[in-house]
């Protein structure tokens, strides 16, 4: 993608005269005043056009894609991620608006140092028109922020749990991903995992707090016990407490997407996503 010189520059003008956020996620895709949809490694046994479908049936208004998911049953060896061609695109596009949902994000996807590599991502997602992109790319920071405010999109911090036996990961822990991004555009923050904080021990609404304003987009997620090898289960029937963390997001003005990340009963999960989508839905009306 060509980006004309005068055009960047107006935008770095504008930048820097009004806040820095990225293009907003339509009001009339949000439920409950929030854009809850899926995660589409939700349905990773599925093709990309069946996770389509799937967030459609749960009552989803959005979708989180992540890179290398088959892109139909009829075609499962076209992958769909950054590297698609735009004729691929075009047919998830084209599938997206059958069933009236909103791509929003992309990830958790590697962004190279290489600014030629990241851009292949940010191109993609500029095409989508997402909100933002997820990674856990730390080493990638300057390269990412550079791209953030070029593209105006943002960049979502990603954890997953805690890792005994490599003590050199350290995106678990939120006081990290805040040293990561405190100094960086405002459009680069974390892409809060609640259901892997608890895994590793933290108490959710306490980590979104550390983060307060820094939250792009979160995984959303109920456990059945908060340990390494919990599982998913609707909201509000586990050890999370989802009614506190929709406040906390609230209370922050939280305006990215909450993707439903669903990693449980792989192969017929739709009932349990539209519970958790209905609980979010049913928070708001109270």
């Amino acid at each position: 993608m060509n980006h004309h010189p005068v055009l960047l520059l107006l935008c770095a003008g504008a930048c820097a005269v009004t806040a820095a956020f990225a293009e907003p996620i339509p009001e009339v895709v949000k439920t409950g005043g929030f854009a809850v949809g899926c995660q589409a490694w939700t349905f990773n046994r599925f093709s990309v056009f069946e996770a389509i479908d799937k967030t459609a049936e749960a009552g989803g208004k959005v979708i989180e894609f992540y890179p290398g998911q088959a892109l139909s049953k009829e075609m499962p060896n076209i992958q769909f991620d950054h590297n698609a061609s735009d004729d691929v695109i075009a047919q998830v596009q084209q599938r997206l608006s059958q069933r009236g949902i909103r791509p929003v994000n992309y990830g958790v996807v590697e962004i190279p140092k290489d600014e030629a590599g990241a851009r292949k991502v940010f191109d993609f997602a500029k095409k989508l028109r997402l909100y933002a992109v997820t990674t856990e790319s730390v080493d990638a920071i300057d390269t990412i922020e550079k791209l953030v405010k070029e593209y105006d999109i943002c960049v979502g911090f990603h954890n997953h749990p805690r890792r005994p036996d490599n003590p050199n990961y350290r995106m678990w822990d939120p006081k990290y991903v805040l040293s990561v991004v405190k100094n960086r555009d405002q459009r680069i923050g974390s892409t809060a995992d609640t259901g892997h904080w608890a895994r590793s021990g933290l108490e959710p609404v306490d980590c979104l707090k550390i983060l307060k304003h820094r939250i792009i987009s979160s995984h959303l997620k109920d456990l059945n016990e908060k340990s390494l090898e919990a599982h998913d289960v609707p909201y509000g029937s586990g050890v999370c407490d989802i009614p506190a963390i929709l406040q906390e997001l609230k209370r922050q003005k939280f305006k990215g997407n909450i993707s439903v990340e669903y990693e449980h009963d792989l192969t017929n999960n739709v009932s349990s996503v539209a519970q958790c989508i209905g609980f979010v839905r049913g928070y708001a009306s109270k």
